[in-house]
């Protein structure tokens, strides 16, 4: 499907997410870096994760907003909020002594308003595409999240020690201007919306969200999904930390490379694959069954990280990340597009915010791997995070389509 081709919700919500996750990407990562250093290491710990529950509980409630209330107002005020949050911390940043207080409250108001935000943003792709055009869009939306990330780590990589004001107000600017976007061409062509069924609200919410646990395929969807990205996460947690504390250097030149650049090679191995042979990968998959290449992806995808998990030879490393990597082109966008398939029209933003619990949940097994890896050996990591994978595997195939497949012959028997 041509760019030209898209409708244009679909257009305004790829290129302002693409900044979005640019400006995130390019500070985000130094956040624990940053009160670390004003603050100390363990207020910094405490205060970013007080910031993932608050995120975690606000997502829900809007998720509910997106589906009772136009969505193109919810994404306006939030992204306004949102950039208004980001002035104040460049404004606490203009002193030789930080204004520190301003800034942690605005990064937690900043962290609330995007999080009320995002359930919008991303039920506007379900909204705008077909089951027929929606696998292509998830592609491209997948190689510019991958791309936006790259951009944005080479900018924070670039200015955040010695230009840490300059790259403030640049990505204020920025993030002003999304709002200004969205004023302007997006759309709000939803006409069906959420009704209220009970008085009080936080019933209300509740009985909204009781629907998405009580749909047994999506559920299972979720869970798998929650399983499969936790190998991800573990190669920036304990894969990361067992390459720091094992991984033998090895010498280009006079150049060494020792663990913890072997990680970031692999994590640009990852970038740069995603960026390059993400349409080819696409194309190639769009000739053959849904079902064949999911399994296919996820197969990969699993034998990858698996070695990954315990490997200490640099082209090992190397060429498992890269097979990982092909795993994930191939079942990502199909993955992403049947899930929304899933999602009824007038829930889709509850949908999509509880479908998040899967990056919450994948954190969570991601960094308990840690205090795991602190007693077994990495062969037996490599086999703890294999059984993952293949329950992952097996939770996802199901939910999307075995479970689904019987739900459907249900419905028309009746």
């Amino acid at each position: 499907m041509a760019w030209k081709e898209y409708p244009q919700n679909i257009k305004v919500r790829l290129i302002t997410s693409f900044f979005n996750r640019a400006i995130a990407s390019s500070v985000m990562p130094f956040m624990a870096l940053f009160f670390a250093q004003h603050k100390g290491a363990i207020w910094a710990g405490i205060f970013l994760v007080i910031n993932v529950v608050i995120s975690f509980f606000i997502n829900f409630i809007g998720g509910y907003i997106s589906d009772r209330f136009p969505r193109k107002k919810i994404i306006i005020l939030s992204s306004t909020a949102s950039a208004l949050m980001f002035a104040l911390m460049t404004v606490s940043l203009l002193p030789d002594q930080k204004w520190i207080v301003l800034f942690a409250v605005s990064y937690v108001i900043f962290t609330i308003t995007s999080s009320l935000g995002r359930p919008a943003v991303h039920a506007v792709i379900i909204d705008s595409t077909t089951p027929e055009n929606r696998k292509s869009v998830y592609a491209l939306d997948y190689w510019l999240v991958n791309l936006a990330m790259a951009i944005g780590a080479a900018l924070g990589g670039l200015l955040y020690i010695n230009h840490q004001l300059e790259l403030f107000i640049a990505l204020t600017v920025v993030s002003l201007s999304l709002p200004i976007a969205y004023g302007i061409w997006l759309q709000d062509t939803r006409v069906k919306l959420l009704e209220k069924k009970h008085e009080n609200i936080f019933v209300d919410l509740l009985q909204n969200y009781k629907v998405a646990f009580q749909d047994k395929p999506f559920v299972m969807a979720v869970a798998g999904s929650m399983f499969i990205f936790a190998a991800e996460f573990s190669l920036n947690s304990y894969i990361g930390v067992r390459l720091a504390e094992e991984f033998k250097s090895v010498f280009v030149g006079d150049f060494e490379v020792a663990g913890v650049r072997m990680l970031s090679f692999l994590n640009i191995e990852n970038m740069l694959m995603v960026v390059v042979l993400t349409f080819f990968v696409t194309k190639i998959t769009d000739k053959f069954s849904k079902r064949k290449m999911l399994l296919l992806g996820l197969f990969l995808y699993s034998v990858g990280y698996t070695v990954v998990t315990s490997a200490n030879i640099w082209y090992v490393l190397v060429l498992f990340n890269g097979l990982a990597t092909i795993g994930e082109l191939i079942y990502s966008p199909i993955a992403n597009a049947e899930k929304a398939n899933m999602m009824p029209e007038d829930k889709r933003g509850s949908y999509s915010a509880f479908s998040n619990l899967s990056f919450s949940g994948a954190d969570i097994i991601a960094r308990a791997a840690i205090i795991l890896g602190a007693f077994l050996i990495p062969t037996m990591m490599s086999v703890y995070l294999g059984m993952i994978l293949m329950a992952g595997t097996f939770l996802l195939y199901s939910g999307l389509f075995a479970v689904n497949k019987i739900r459907n012959k249900k419905n028309l028997s009746a």
